[in-house]
């Protein structure tokens, strides 16, 4: 029999909503603005304001790194970017991916491990981007880098259920390699940066923090093995 109580949605886990609101409320104020329905003649350069505050500039970290001085009020872009993006379909997908993957790693991990493996995929995909690309200079923005580190700690807990039952391991990366494969074919398409690389990287980072900050860490992991 239904439960009639039973919410419409499944619910999410609250630290997901902590991540997920600030970027609709900002992508809601900027697409305002842009149409002329909010802020007046000066809204129309809000998101050109907004991303010259928050996005994260290769060229600005080379400076720090070359001068070995890191002013908080310049090294706080490695974990803003992800706040705005270039436009309401930029941020549409990065939000439905958030709030996908967010629900499924949140209801898992701890709410300070979610925030752990977001903010350090977006941080360590920035930086990535930086040094193995020394050409590159264009700024990154919007939250692909940090939920691609979702992905990652979802890729984790794939590969241990899988690696639990005996079942082929390498299964688990068949979402990344399917949005690599994505990414890849509208970059030939359409154009594209090195974008890719940043993601990756928080795929990566996802991936790897997950051995530490999931429950049990990796004696869990130990353990689902040998019960094979």
């Amino acid at each position: 029999m239904d439960d009639r109580n039973a919410p419409p949605l499944n619910p999410l886990p609250l630290v997901v909503w902590a991540l997920a609101l600030p970027m609709i409320a900002m992508e809601v104020v900027l697409s305002l603005a842009e149409r002329g329905l909010v802020g007046g003649a000066t809204g129309v350069g809000w998101r050109l304001q907004a991303l010259e505050r928050f996005a994260f500039s290769p060229d600005l970290m080379r400076y720090f790194l070359e001068t070995g001085q890191y002013p908080l009020n310049g090294l706080h872009r490695l974990i803003s970017y992800p706040l705005v993006h270039g436009g309401v379909t930029h941020a549409l997908f990065a939000v439905v991916i958030l709030l996908a993957l967010g629900k499924m790693v949140g209801e898992v991990f701890r709410w300070w491990a979610v925030l752990l493996v977001f903010f350090a995929a977006a941080a360590m995909g920035a930086l990535v981007y930086t040094l193995v690309l020394p050409g590159v200079r264009a700024p990154l923005v919007g939250a692909y880098p940090a939920v691609y580190g979702l992905i990652g700690g979802f890729t984790f807990l794939l590969w241990v259920n899988l690696a639990a039952v005996g079942a082929n391991k390498f299964r688990a990366f068949t979402m990344i390699g399917f949005l690599l494969g994505v990414q890849l074919v509208f970059g030939l398409l359409f154009g594209g940066g090195y974008e890719w690389v940043a993601d990756l990287t928080g795929f990566a980072t996802g991936f790897l923090l997950s051995f530490v900050v999931s429950p049990g860490g990796f004696a869990r992991v130990l353990q689902k093995v040998r019960q094979r």
